[in-house]
């Protein structure tokens, strides 16, 4: 039968087209869901590179969120060690596994990557894990096609809670892309561009237009690697510390740090106390906390983090 058909055979990795993605949709009743954020990548040459961007091999351990049809978990489990998939929609379960076959190093886990939204899935940590030390792999790799809806609270929660991960590589909507890799000073520079790079290096790869996928999205989209840096994680120590610390600090983000600081959401803080350390740290109160680098947002942690 012909490759881009939904009865392929189910041991050779689909292409996914547009014809292939409505036909198959068809064959199952199904209709993509948009509070999901399910938006399936038809552009092959794009969902290599992020299978190249990864550089896969079998020492990797994959974790995948967002298994959708499967075009990109059976691509990862030809190169990889082990592949944990997980997927929230369960009418895409027979497409998923028709896809993907009978291969011994995907593991599937069927529901929500985030069991609240500061906590990840244990039963999904715990199947990654298990998965390396079952397949021998030495290195944690997080690659996906992500739901945009889940896509910030997903990548900031490894980066906090796996010191163990090697590289992200993630589509994600392009107003996250710019938030990740923002400097100091712009438009989209906040608290999430402060932690991701407080201890990780940030590069796009690619700007993907809304026509590579179906649905077509509202927005672009970017493909993006995020690489941990050990160096960077030591000099935060507390991740989770810094995080808290930076909600926090950017709940009033249009108000200078002195009113920021003063008007704290864990309980306001003295006046003449934060005067007093912002002038010992040569921190300007009167600016606002958008305008401070990465090494500044550490000294303020430290002093006023409880």
């Amino acid at each position: 039968m012909a490759a881009d058909q939904p009865g392929t055979d189910p041991t050779q990795s689909p292409r996914q087209t547009l014809s292939y993605l409505r036909k198959l949709f068809e064959a199952h009743g199904i209709d993509p869901k948009s509070k999901l954020g399910q938006n399936f990548l038809i552009d092959l040459n794009l969902l290599d590179l992020i299978v190249r961007t990864a550089e896969l091999d079998r020492c990797d351990a994959v974790l995948e969120v967002g298994t959708g049809t499967g075009s990109l978990t059976a691509r990862l489990a030809d190169l990889a060690g082990a592949v944990v998939t997980v997927e929230i929609d369960k009418t895409l379960q027979p497409i998923t596994r028709q896809t993907i076959g009978q291969r011994a190093n995907v593991r599937f886990v069927f529901g929500d990557a985030l069991a609240k939204k500061s906590e990840l899935n244990p039963a999904m940590l715990s199947a990654w894990d298990e998965a390396a030390i079952a397949f021998g792999c030495s290195r944690k790799k997080f690659v996906a096609n992500l739901p945009y809806v889940i896509a910030t609270p997903l990548i900031s929660n490894l980066l906090i809670t796996r010191p163990d991960l090697e590289r992200m590589v993630v589509m994600v909507q392009w107003e996250i892309a710019e938030r990740l890799r923002a400097r100091v000073g712009t438009k989209d520079y906040n608290a999430l561009s402060v932690l991701v790079q407080s201890v990780a290096d940030v590069e796009v790869i690619r700007k993907v237009a809304p026509s590579n996928f179906y649905p077509r999205p509202k927005v672009d989209s970017a493909i993006v690697l995020i690489r941990p840096n050990a160096e960077k994680r030591a000099q935060v120590g507390d991740v989770a510390r810094f995080r808290a610390f930076l909600r926090d600090l950017y709940v009033h983000r249009r108000k200078n740090l002195r009113q920021a600081l003063i008007g704290w959401p864990q309980g306001q803080k003295d006046k003449a106390e934060v005067d007093q350390k912002l002038a010992a740290l040569g921190i300007d109160g009167t600016v606002r906390s958008e305008t401070l680098d990465i090494d500044q947002h550490l000294r303020l942690c430290a002093a006023f983090q409880e």
